[in-house]
């Protein structure tokens, strides 16, 4: 059962948590919905797919953005209540830092169980998904680049392949040939003027021909038809997403790393993990850089805490490319990071703990 401690501070880091993971999404959002419009700006993304994108790439990197949000927030919470003397109260009433660990870590094991799940499931499907819909954008990208003057472009296994002499104003073709295998026959179409659409309800790709023949057959056969017409259209469909294959190692479901022996597969496993456990240890980290005396300055700490977490991400980067290149061997895996700063932090505060001040004023 939770106590009235521990649902105070519980509220306390939860209110905080709460409005620095809101600000922190607004920001990410912000930017990356700027260059999402970039994107669609310069062609790379249609803007039918602008609101699904967004939200693939806030769900990939929502797992990074947890746990610095909890550890502003413990320490924004417990340097206030430092500040306001409630820690003292606190350990007055006979309650040591061990209580304060134990509310912490009531909120942390949480959070670190949400970032779990969004690292281990939700980051690789977002990302898969977001090279999906890239792939799918490029595949019609590419089909409108095809249709460039004195270019071939061939679809299906080979089974259509059209050419256009000549393009003006973007939509307008000149001298179009069409060689069409995908009904089970041959089929040659030329033309001499026609125009490019688009379906936005199917994302097909429409050629409408004006003014052209059609030959139907094997030249030579009883069936061999020639036809003339005013009007042809032909309807090239996109590749679909399902189709298209994961390359990316960040895509790759995390039973598919935990089944490899590749230290690059391996770096990544470890990468989604690092998530979680590091709400744990970001929380272990945070309280004795906030709990400090209110006659005591919060710069140092603050400075300290920044420091740390700075050191935190630039060795976890470094963590992942000694194992993924061999530096490191494969039993050290990447997260010795975590525990030597934890170490580290609680070495740089030893002569400010209770213990190293009391020895301090024992007699000689």
């Amino acid at each position: 059962m939770l106590g009235i401690l521990d649902r105070y501070i519980l509220a306390e880091v939860a209110k905080v948590f709460l409005a620095i993971a809101g600000v922190l999404i607004l920001i990410v959002a912000s930017l990356l919905f700027l260059r999402t419009l970039e994107e669609v700006s310069l062609g790379a993304l249609g803007s039918q797919v602008v609101l699904r994108y967004l939200g693939l790439q806030l769900l990939r990197d929502a797992p990074s953005l947890l746990p610095p949000a909890f550890f502003i927030a413990a320490l924004v919470a417990l340097g206030r209540m430092a500040r306001d003397s409630e820690l003292i109260a606190i350990a007055a009433c006979g309650l040591g830092p061990g209580r304060i660990y134990r509310s912490l870590l009531y909120f942390a094991l949480p959070a670190a169980a949400l970032t779990a799940w969004l690292s281990l499931a939700l980051q690789p499907w977002a990302t898969g998904e977001i090279q999906r819909v890239r792939a799918q954008q490029k595949e019609q990208t590419t089909q409108i680049a095809g249709i460039q003057r004195g270019r071939f472009y061939v679809q299906d296994a080979g089974r259509l392949t059209l050419y256009v002499e000549d393009i003006v104003d973007g939509r307008r073709l000149h001298n179009v040939f069409i060689h069409d295998q995908r009904e089970g026959a041959t089929r040659v179409v030329l033309s001499k003027e026609g125009y490019h659409s688009f379906d936005e309800a199917t994302g097909d790709h429409i050629l409408t021909l004006r003014d052209g023949r059609r030959y139907d057959g094997i030249p030579g056969r009883g069936d061999y038809e020639v036809g003339e017409f005013e009007r042809y259209s032909l309807r090239i469909e996109p590749r679909r997403l399902e189709d298209v294959p994961n390359r990316k190692r960040s895509a790759q479901p995390t039973p598919v790393l935990l089944g490899s022996e590749d230290p690059a597969d391996l770096a990544e496993l470890y990468h989604r993990v690092a998530g979680p456990l590091s709400v744990i240890v970001l929380a272990l980290i945070a309280i004795p850089l906030s709990a400090s005396s209110p006659r005591q300055r919060a710069s140092g700490r603050m400075l300290l805490a920044f420091l740390t977490y700075f050191g935190f991400l630039n060795l976890q980067r470094l963590a992942e490319t000694w194992l993924e290149t061999g530096v490191t061997p494969v039993w050290m895996g990447s997260l010795w990071y975590q525990l030597l700063l934890l170490v580290l932090v609680y070495v740089a505060l030893l002569p400010e703990s209770y213990w190293v001040r009391r020895l301090r004023r024992r007699p000689a």
